[in-house]
């Protein structure tokens, strides 16, 4: 049974809800009754920075508070959406900090978590003033995905800016209706 782990990576302040996840709410709406979804807001979640501990120490402890949460529900998913706006033509910090402790989580023992990784699948939605300008924030996605072996399900890309913009486009909220129901 297909489980969504949904990771919204806006730092709207908390109440809001922007233009992406209007758009991957939408998405969402469309998959199967009874289809688990859980949504994480990224930036309400307190992870610690990263410290790179490949070369000297080699492993990580087993993650806590908030760490251990996002790795427990990363874990559970057999799909992971990044709903993700684009911040200066990148990927927000919230969303970044949340792959930096990939690497962490790759190291503790016990986890096997490119393992795990490798059986799931990654979709992004997103939207930005400018689909051209977003390209190399996908790309970084779905070179992270790659390194790990998971299943590329691609981008939903919707016409961002003022809140609710993105209900003008009719482009974008039509595809959203099928994007997260396509064949696996």
């Amino acid at each position: 049974m297909r489980n969504f782990l949904f990771l919204t990576a806006s730092t709207r302040e908390p109440g809001h809800v922007g233009n992406t996840e209007t758009l991957a709410r939408t998405a969402a709406e469309a998959l199967p009754t009874g289809t688990p979804q859980r949504w994480i807001s990224l930036a309400q979640c307190e992870l610690p920075t990263f410290v790179d501990l490949r070369h000297t120490v080699g492993s990580y402890p087993p993650p806590q508070g908030d760490a251990a949460t996002l790795l427990d529900a990363t874990l559970a998913a057999s799909d992971i959406v990044f709903v993700s706006p684009v911040y200066w033509f990148s990927v927000p910090s919230p969303l970044k900090a949340y792959l930096d402790q990939w690497s962490a989580w790759m190291r503790v023992p016990g986890v096997d978590f490119k393992t795990h990784m490798g059986a799931k699948r990654l979709w992004v939605i997103a939207t930005s003033g400018d689909r051209a300008k977003a390209q190399p924030m996908f790309d970084s996605y779905k070179l992270c995905a790659d390194f790990l072996g998971m299943q590329w399900m691609g981008t939903l890309w919707g016409k961002g800016g003022a809140p609710d913009a993105v209900l003008a486009d009719s482009a974008a909220m039509a595809a959203a209706h099928t994007f997260l129901t396509a064949p696996v």
